[in-house]
């Protein structure tokens, strides 16, 4: 009894002493209030910015997650596809057009937008080889596409046209009967994701001008980027440029990207060379010069079996996350996700070419 009078006592006497503290402090106890959550500031998303390098590859991609959700909006690119030659032979000799997606069609599903480069025009009639360099594809890989949830594709490339115009328009109409929309051939196409509205444009800059393919010119790309500015609130601008198997952009593939960013771009996407490139940071807007190879049948090296999905995640009209998805392909033509130390490999190399970028300055 006595033992629990004095415990009573003791609490008494420290309730005190907090008290007469706490009054005899000029500003009183202060606590830190970046410590206590302020529910008013907590709903104040105005500040959101561009992700830096560091938070694009600090593996920390919680930031969205917090948010809300009715005002997020992902959009996936991923990095070449050639549903043909090898990879077009493998899904007709399995009689299975989707096989190419299997093992990464849930996370391309899952993005509002699911953007390709498809390097190939598809038709019925084309006959299957596991070699050349002009390409096509069967009108079945179109199952695949929609398989995989992707909703738009650029043909601005040197390899969609080679089959000539026709080859291009039985594509188109292929893709359109299918739902998906085509860019890269006659200026901006748009879309719209729960109220907000993107322009696609999609660029070629490799071999020669072709009709029906979108070709890189200053002039052009100045005003049709002006222009989608002026009727959307996302420009993503998708070029097929640079220089093959090496890990740099080429001094055009950044004057053509910082083109079209000061012309209103808001995100460009790369491919081409068949690896992986850096991204740059260029006035606030993300620039990811190549995700390297996605369904291709370049088995011969380990950098050309690589690549990357982008998922970029706008907050409104501002790009606040951008996540990296390394692949590996196997047997011709089936990318699986990578995860350990490839995973964190390929992140680290992207990383370090992307500060090497932002250190060379020309």
């Amino acid at each position: 009894m006595i033992l629990s009078n004095l415990r009573l006592v003791l609490v008494i006497v420290l309730l005190v002493l907090l008290s007469y503290l706490y009054l005899s402090s000029p500003d009183g106890a202060k606590i830190d209030s970046r410590l206590v959550p302020d529910p008013i500031q907590k709903l104040n998303f105005s500040n959101l910015q561009t992700p830096s390098l560091d938070q694009i590859f600090n593996g920390n991609h919680s930031l969205v997650k917090n948010l809300p959700q009715d005002k997020i909006r992902t959009l996936i690119a991923t990095g070449d596809i050639i549903p043909a030659r090898s990879v077009n032979y493998q899904m007709t000799i399995k009689n299975n057009f989707l096989w190419s997606y299997e093992k990464t069609a849930g996370i391309l599903q899952d993005a509002d937008l699911t953007l390709v480069n498809l390097e190939t025009p598809l038709f019925e009639g084309c006959l299957p080889t596991q070699q050349g360099m002009s390409f096509c594809g069967s009108a079945q890989n179109i199952s695949g596409l929609q398989f995989a949830g992707v909703d738009i594709v650029s043909l601005a490339n040197n390899h969609a046209g080679n089959y000539g115009l026709e080859g291009i328009d039985k594509t188109t109409k292929l893709l359109d009967q299918s739902g998906i929309k085509v860019t890269g051939s006659f200026g901006p196409t748009y879309m719209e994701v729960r109220g907000m509205k993107l322009a696609f444009l999609g660029y070629n800059e490799i071999g020669h001008k072709e009709p029906g393919i979108s070709w890189a010119e200053d002039e052009k790309i100045k005003q049709e980027t002006s222009e989608a500015k002026s009727k959307a609130d996302i420009v993503v601008v998708t070029f097929h440029w640079g220089t093959e198997y090496v890990s740099q952009p080429t001094k055009r593939q950044k004057e053509l990207a910082h083109l079209a960013v000061d012309s209103g771009a808001d995100l460009i996407i790369g491919n081409h060379p068949h690896w992986i490139q850096p991204v740059e940071i260029y006035k606030d807007k993300i620039i990811t010069y190549a995700h390297g190879n996605f369904i291709f049948d370049q088995m011969w090296s380990e950098k050309t079996r690589e690549g990357v999905l982008g998922k970029y995640t706008f907050y409104s009209k501002q790009l606040i996350d951008v996540h990296f998805f390394p692949v590996l392909i196997d047997d011709f033509g089936q990318p699986h996700f990578l995860e350990g130390e490839e995973k964190k490999r390929i992140l680290e190399e992207i990383k370090d070419a992307s500060f090497k970028l932002a250190e060379d300055k020309d």
